[in-house]
């Protein structure tokens, strides 16, 4: 395989802590949803619709926080919104272990409006420091250093839950996602480019110019990915439950996880990007039929692995894509949008797919949210053909600025496993 696409990224100053914060940052991030859950079960004695409510109020929160913390960050800079989001991520862990569960679902809500923007700031500064022509394999990087934290995230929030304390455990994860603000704060990733810093701070740009029919599409293959992809996760434990082998959950979450780290170092490595629109087509039509090879794990690993194949590269293809369609004076916003609809996709996937196989089968959870997958990619792609734009983003009336765009929170709080780009907040999912 051609490694020269990573070296030449990876050689680019500034790329590689980034990436090690990220890994770093990322892990209590995705273990925070299931810390949550395990402390609304055992130590408040509630049920999992309540956990859930949990979990949905920090998601509805993070979707409506991400955009408006990015336009924070494209009017303010990075430094006061990391400040403003560290400081509200340490007030809510301190005191989520004593909240009575009345006051800890609005605490929540406001938890995840400013949830510390880890994973849009991340993606938004790759887009400052890479050009674009090398962009696509440091964003596979990225959707592989996501799927290593959801690897070990959850694992060690239910470890650490059961081995010492759910209450302990809250603090931990809130102790570990303020050490990551403060990672940030001292790492200050750049989030335009040198060439977009010299010509001073840039012009604002009305929405209706950067908002355009193409990049609707992406936003809807993002949220679409993730809907299939949150689907998969409950399908694939309804499915190991109904054949009674669910002792084997963890060993197909990690196949899968694992055959997505594939799938992305394979993306990065291409010479020629792809369609965000085509590889969502690919995913939807791989997962639709997983649940006909039965319920025995080992046949239910071989039939996820086509789909996890494509899991990380069609993350990293729309966070591309957001990156090369947006102006750079609406780069932090674009990736609030990017990730809240990464977040809607997720709070969709999960239930949909619960309630479908409530109401039928297991196999059915894998085939209706691939299924949507599918037609979504299939409505966006003449759009995407149709609007057929210059690589490099407009630039800002009155500035030289041109360029990217990216980001993805996601809380919610059941999945673990390897579905998810990019969880933030409160709260884990598929979040890649």
């Amino acid at each position: 395989m051609n490694l020269k696409p990573y070296r030449a990224a990876l050689a680019l100053p500034g790329i590689r802590p980034l990436l090690l914060v990220s890994v770093l940052a990322r892990v209590p991030h995705t273990a925070a949803g299931v810390a949550l859950t395990f402390y609304v079960l055992l130590e408040l004695d509630r049920g999992y619709g309540a956990a859930g409510l949990v979990g949905a109020a920090a998601t509805v929160g993070a979707a409506f926080g991400a955009p408006l913390l990015g336009r924070l960050v494209d009017r303010r800079g990075l430094t006061p919104v990391l400040v403003l989001t560290t400081s509200a991520e340490a007030a809510f862990w301190a005191t989520a272990p004593q909240l009575p569960y009345p006051l800890l679902l609005p605490a929540a809500f406001v938890a995840g409006l400013l949830a510390l923007p880890i994973f849009s700031v991340i993606r938004q500064s790759i887009a400052a420091l890479v050009p674009e022509d090398r962009r696509r394999p440091a964003y596979a990087l990225d959707s592989m250093s996501v799927e290593l934290s959801f690897m070990v995230g959850p694992a060690l929030a239910v470890a650490l839950s059961t081995a010492v304390s759910p209450r302990l455990t809250l603090y931990a994860v809130g102790g570990g996602i303020v050490v990551a603000g403060l990672a940030l704060l001292a790492l200050n990733p750049p989030i335009r480019t040198a060439d977009e810093e010299r010509a001073g701070p840039p012009a604002r740009v009305p929405r209706r110019q950067w908002l355009t029919p193409r990049l609707v599409a992406v936003l809807a293959v993002s949220s679409a990915s993730t809907v299939v992809l949150g689907g998969t996760d409950v399908a694939v434990v309804a499915v190991l439950r109904d054949g009674g082998e669910v002792g084997w959950t963890g060993v197909v979450l990690t196949v899968w996880a694992v055959a997505s780290l594939l799938g992305g170092f394979a993306y990065g490595a291409l010479s020629r990007p792809a369609s965000p629109a085509l590889l969502l087509a690919a995913l939807g039509a791989c997962t639709v039929p997983i649940g006909l090879a039965g319920s025995h794990w080992w046949l239910v690993c071989l039939a996820l692995f086509p789909a996890g194949m494509l899991c990380a590269p069609t993350m990293a293809a729309t966070a591309d894509a957001v990156s090369r369609l947006t102006p750079a004076a609406v780069r932090g916003e674009a990736m609030g949008l990017h990730g809240s609809a990464i977040t809607v996709g997720v709070a969709v996937g999960a239930p949909l797919a619960g309630a479908v196989i409530d109401r039928s089968a297991p196999a059915w959870g894998f085939a209706v949210t691939g299924l949507i997958g599918l037609l979504v990619a299939l409505a966006v792609l003449p759009t995407v053909l149709r609007h057929r734009e210059p690589t490099t983003a407009p630039a800002a009336t009155g500035s030289t600025a041109t360029g990217p765009a990216a980001e993805p929170t996601t809380t919610g709080s059941a999945a673990v496993g390897a579905s998810g780009d990019e969880p933030a907040g409160i709260g884990t999912a598929a979040t890649r």
